[in-house]
């Protein structure tokens, strides 16, 4: 019998034998063992997640150097951070995959926590911190109670605080931190991070002494080199501003003479010539120790710095010429610090538009500004506010300052007079002469526009360089003749993307009817186009002084409430839209001092109790008390003593809205004797509500459709005489008295005063074919007013007569001195700082050129949107009020438009009209405007008045600006929540 051949050979038996043992094992790896789950700790550990924890410590250290540093403002603690682009990076999603491979395949090791970790860590560095916080939350959640784990839920503690306070969410940060600080335990190296994180936080909430703490702290504990020494140099700066100069000096000592980079040793030695007041017993002038530091040529990057800081010194000295030169010498000397260009061109506008009150280069110079600082720069945000808003400030400062300029001329006497307004005149002449001058001049020599690279520049820029040197870039003849013949063919082009073409929607170049170039450029010099001043002839500048002199008393009653309103405006705008509180204490005391017996005394004192609050608390309870003393029975006082009175207060003003709202729908229904009725009783039942005179006028219009004119006419005088502050009804009422005044004989011929159909028809203009009875339309027959309802009339009327006969009696004497004369001032309701409780009325949005919805968070998360919105419909803009709910009656508030409208634009063709966007969004649109500034314009008048105007609850609305193009995209709320934040970018 024969024997089978076998065909396995030796070599392929082990390669079976090989495959067999890798399966078992790799099944095996997948059982819950302890071999597996130590294989798993093994590579995970020293493979996978140190790679990835290298990733980020990388990219941390890159991120570091990168930093945009502001020696100037209180230091990050943490220089890891940069704003999102939008792109993934590559690095950090190599981090996210090296993290994602543990959790999915090393399911049995030690450090999913650990993966999470990173996971949450890469999204912060991305600045994607939602994401980040969730992965923090999850990994404090899932694995901080695991044994061994303490110092994984401290870390990520630390970063989620970290994370929230980027968010703005302060509060849910303070409670993190809290929760580490009890954990804290100070042998392990994460106690650092923990008291920096407070440490961070204690500078965003502007609590310095705790500050000071936790950065001695953090100190303490530090394993870091680096980051030792930017703390220290935070704790020096913390120092100085608690008022600890000799420590805050030995501090920036120790950062000189330690191995810091250059930068931050001379930043600290600048700091230390700044609180320096003696060296070795000799008084050292701190100019002087400044100018000392130009003779270090190492010092050459940081010259500009150094001029900076003398132009500071003199700036205190309040020598303003000497230190604006130093200011613009610190800006032409500028070689490579953005931050501190920027910075010198804020303090040159400032100074323009405080000091010089020359505001077209102020708006120049903060335009430079925000070129130069980067986004995330503190204060970045404060100072586009200001520049955007420049125009509502100047305008207020340009009115206070003419008014001031009248009221001096209007004291002098005649023949002294006569000699002052002749020299302003021959000033003003001579400077439109200059400039007219300088103007032909540059267009005739082709002389640059915008220069900022300058000659200082450039010798700053080249200085130890070889002026042979075959590089372009260093031979100052070659690069002297490319710029020039760049500008002679190019004109002044800004560094930017296109800067080819010509038509640009930024383009800083314009041409006038007068084919003089308009110039935007900030460093122009003085006499230039830049300053674009409107020429006016003497003759008229002269009878434009003359006309507007207050000689009379009622004259210069009329002068200082302008004046007076222009500071109430503008301490109001720096406190709500702004948010300046140092700008807003200023001018509201500005304002005490000025009118010192002003009405408005207990809301001021309200106001600056508020905004003292934290910055100076001697100060801050001075106020308070002034409130409590001289006017506890004020709703001031009742606000500070019962902090829920504001919420009870919101509560009446709400039930009074809805039967406002059940009148005006009897109005609307031309059931008007049951408006009346009804109006009287609510009347009664809320007698001081901040709506009656709103319901005072529906009250007289609809007892018009009733009645003959006298009755009527008196019902009008009664509302101005009770209500002389009202800014929605009185001046309403003061048109329809002046229209009786001009057509008495035509309104008294007629069997009732008003007989419009349309309720919301302004009175007194029907349409011509409702003047005359015709086949389709009957004269309108009035309702009977009862005696009873005309008694409660009469009374009234005469218990308002009163005060308006001593009003009239007060204004008609004019033979006193005019500056003997008391002005009273009038009675605003100011809105309430915006974390004080709601007291008369609601504040205005925050909003950039006042219009905006909300205010923008600190560092933007979200990526790049491509938006279904555009700009190419530049003349047709509306005013929208966005309010959130679909189920409200919205006609009373769109009468309280119209209402805003007939006093504001009457000679205007605006309509308001609503759209309904879903079920739970109507918009009422105002337009039509012609152009961005008009619509803005609007926005700014009618704001302030929306709290008077709309009657639903304040959280349920807010406003933006849209053109007729836009506004048609709106069809769902989808879209609508898409241009909210569109608008938000790009407005």
């Amino acid at each position: 019998m024969r024997r089978g051949t076998s065909t396995i050979t030796p070599k392929t038996g082990i390669f079976f034998l090989f495959a067999l043992i890798v399966t078992a094992v790799g099944c095996s790896l997948e059982k819950q063992s302890g071999f597996n789950r130590a294989m798993q700790n093994l590579t995970a550990h020293y493979n996978i997640l140190f790679n990835a924890n290298e990733i980020l410590r990388l990219k941390q250290e890159s991120y570091a150097l990168a930093f945009p540093d502001a020696y100037n403002e209180l230091l990050s603690v943490y220089p890891d951070t940069t704003a999102q682009t939008g792109t993934p990076d590559k690095d950090l999603e190599e981090a996210v995959k090296k993290a994602n491979k543990i959790i999915s395949i090393k399911e049995q090791s030690h450090y999913l926590g650990d993966a999470y970790l990173v996971l949450g860590k890469a999204r912060y560095l991305e600045a994607n911190y939602f994401d980040a916080v969730e992965y923090f939350n999850y990994v404090i959640r899932s694995f901080g109670d695991e044994k061994g784990q303490a110092n994984l839920k401290q870390e990520a503690l630390v970063w989620k605080a970290r994370g929230l306070m980027y968010l703005n969410q302060l509060p849910l940060a303070q409670t993190t931190i809290d929760t580490a600080i009890r954990n804290i335990n100070p042998k392990k190296s994460i106690s650092a991070d923990v008291f920096a994180t407070k440490l961070q936080y204690d500078i965003i909430t502007q609590n310095y002494t705790e500050a000071e703490e936790m950065a001695k702290q953090a100190i303490k504990y530090s394993r870091n080199q680096n980051l030792t020494l930017r703390w220290t140099f935070i704790l020096a700066q913390l120092q100085e501003l608690n008022l600890k100069a000799g420590d805050a000096y030995q501090n920036y000592t120790r950062i000189v003479k330690s191995n810091a980079s250059f930068e931050m040793a001379f930043n600290a030695n600048l700091n230390r010539i700044g609180i320096q007041d003696n060296q070795n017993g000799i008084k050292a002038g701190k100019i002087s120790l400044l100018r000392s530091l130009l003779k270090n040529e190492d010092n050459a990057d940081f010259y500009d710095q150094i001029y900076y800081q003398i132009g500071e010194q003199q700036f205190k000295a309040n020598d303003i010429e000497n230190a604006l030169k130093s200011y613009q010498k610190s800006v032409r000397l500028s070689t490579k610090n953005q931050n501190q260009k920027g910075l010198s061109y804020l303090r040159i506008a400032e100074i323009n538009f405080k000091n010089k009150a020359d505001y077209a280069s102020s708006k120049l110079y903060y335009d430079s500004t925000l070129r130069n600082l980067p986004v995330n720069y503190p204060g970045y945000q404060l100072i586009r506010k200001k520049a955007d808003n420049l125009q509502v400030l100047t305008r207020l400062l340009e009115t206070i300052s003419r008014e001031d300029t009248l009221q001096m001329l209007a004291s002098l006497d005649e023949k002294t007079r006569d000699a002052r307004i002749d020299a302003m005149v021959a000033r003003k002449m001579r400077i439109q002469q200059q400039l007219t001058l300088a103007e032909t001049n540059n267009a005739g020599n082709g002389a640059p526009l915008s220069n900022n690279y300058d000659s200082d520049n450039r010798q700053s820029a080249s200085k130890g360089r070889n002026n042979g040197s075959t590089f372009y870039f260093y031979n100052n003849s070659a690069v002297s003749q490319g710029y020039n013949d760049f500008k002679r063919l190019w004109g002044n082009r800004k560094l930017e993307d296109n800067w080819r073409r010509s038509r640009r929607s930024n383009a800083v170049v314009s041409t006038g009817a007068s084919g003089i170039a308009q110039v935007s450029d900030p460093d122009a010099p003085i006499g230039t186009a830049a300053y674009n001043a409107t020429n006016t002839s003497a003759g008229a500048y002269r009878q434009e002084l003359t006309k507007n002199l207050p000689l009379t008393p009622a004259l210069l009653q009329q002068s200082n409430m302008r004046v007076y309103d222009a500071y109430f405006e503008m301490a109001n705008f720096y406190r709500d839209v702004l948010e300046d509180k140092k700008e807003a204490i200023a001018t509201y005391e500005a304002l005490l001092a000025r009118f010192p017996q002003s009405n408005d005394r207990p809301s001021i004192y309200y106001n600056l109790y508020r905004l003292y609050a934290g910055i100076d608390e001697n100060k801050s309870t001075g106020y308070k008390n002034r409130v409590l003393k001289e006017y506890p029975e004020s709703v001031f006082a009742r606000v500070i003593t019962d902090p829920d009175y504001a919420r009870k207060l919101d509560d009446v003003n709400a039930e009074f809205n809805g039967y406002y709202n059940q009148v005006y729908q009897l109005y609307a229904e031309k059931q008007y004797a049951r408006v009346v009725s009804s109006a009287d009783e609510l009347l009664k039942k809320y007698p001081d509500n901040r709506y009656s005179a709103q319901l005072y006028y529906l009250k007289t219009i609809a007892a018009g459709h009733q009645e003959k004119l006298a009755p009527f006419q008196t019902d009008l005088q009664l509302i101005a005489a009770k209500y002389p502050q009202d800014k929605l009804v009185t001046p309403l009422v003061n048109q329809h008295l002046a229209y009786i005044d001009s057509n008495r004989a035509e309104i008294a011929a007629r069997p009732v005063v008003l007989y419009n159909d349309d309720p919301n028809e302004i009175p007194f203009t029907p349409p011509v074919a409702y003047q005359k009875q015709t086949e389709y339309r009957k004269p309108y027959v009035a309702e009977a007013v009862t005696p009873q309802q005309r008694i409660e009339r009469d009374k009234q009327i005469e218990t308002a007569k009163a005060p308006a006969a001593k009003i009239g009696q007060e204004a008609a004497p004019q033979q006193a001195k005019i500056n003997d004369i008391r002005i009273p001032m009038p009675k605003h309701d100011i809105p309430p700082m915006s974390n004080a409780p709601d007291l008369v009325m609601q504040s205005a949005p925050k909003t950039k050129d006042s219009v905006v919805t909300k205010p923008p968070v600190a560092i933007s998360n979200v990526p790049t949107v491509n938006y279904i919105f555009s700009k190419r419909d530049s003349s047709f803009y509306f005013f929208v009020i966005n309010v959130a709910t679909g189920t409200t009656n919205l006609a009373s508030s769109r009468f309280g438009i119209g209402q805003f409208n007939r006093t504001r634009y009457a000679n205007t063709r605006i309509f308001h009209l609503i759209k309904s966007v879903g079920d739970d969004n109507q918009l009422i649109y105002v337009g039509r405007f012609y152009s961005l500034e008009d619509v803005k314009a609007y926005a700014r008048a009618i704001i302030p008045l929306m709290p008077d105007i709309m009657k639903v609850p304040k959280e349920k609305y807010s406003f933006f600006i849209i053109t007729k193009e836009n506004l048609d995209k709106l069809a769902t709320p989808k879209t609508l929540e898409s241009y909210i934040d569109y608008y938000q970018k790009y407005y």
